[in-house]
């Protein structure tokens, strides 16, 4: 690559950590973007608009660097599903998801000034989670307590035990970064990747 410099538009330990499986180097830094839901937007417009939002706020403050701009938006029975950051409304959004399935649209926004890009992708994954017992419920959030996770549970963790199946084409995505077309994005604007 001709010397630009990688960012990741995010905060996320979760999307660090899998931008880092493709052992290029990079930096995070925070898109300081407001990530209020508008009245009636969809949820798939939603997670398009706030990636390409993160990464067109860190492009404007680093335009020498190609920017990765990510974010998820979960959705079941019509209800979106915010990180619950506590317990009371993480009990809430599993009690819902409980014999449901709900569907992750996790949007990514690539950047690159310096090449006149942007490349943009949505992979949307569906969860379907297995009726799970108000016992069941207490002791997953007591083991893993998942407040800062979409839906209220880590995949990647316990979560698994969760679920009767996950319908996907990456299953990074659930994670909150689809590693297989980011990597195809980075290889399109020069990246050297395997």
């Amino acid at each position: 690559m001709v010397g630009a410099r990688l960012i990741l538009a995010s905060t996320s330990s979760y999307r660090r950590e899998l931008l880092g499986r493709l052992r290029l180097p990079f930096a995070c830094v925070a898109p300081e973007v407001d990530e209020i839901a508008r009245a009636g937007e969809p949820a798939l417009e939603r997670a398009v608009r706030l990636a390409l939002a993160k990464a067109t706020a860190v492009a404007a403050r680093h335009p020498a660097s190609t920017v990765i701009g990510s974010d998820q938006v979960a959705v079941c029975r019509g209800e979106l599903l915010d990180k619950p950051g506590d317990a009371v409304r993480c009990r809430a959004q599993l009690r819902r998801l409980s014999g449901s399935q709900a569907s992750f649209h996790t949007a990514v926004a690539v950047l690159s000034a310096e090449r006149a890009r942007t490349l943009q992708f949505v992979d949307t994954t569906t969860v379907h989670v297995r009726p799970l017992s108000d016992a069941e419920i207490e002791r997953y959030i007591a083991a893993e307590q998942p407040f800062d996770c979409a839906g209220g549970f880590r995949c990647e963790g316990l979560g698994i035990s969760l679920f009767e199946r996950i319908v996907c084409e990456d299953p990074t995505a659930l994670v909150g970064l689809p590693l297989i077309r980011t990597a195809g994005a980075l290889r399109e604007l020069g990246y050297a990747l395997p």
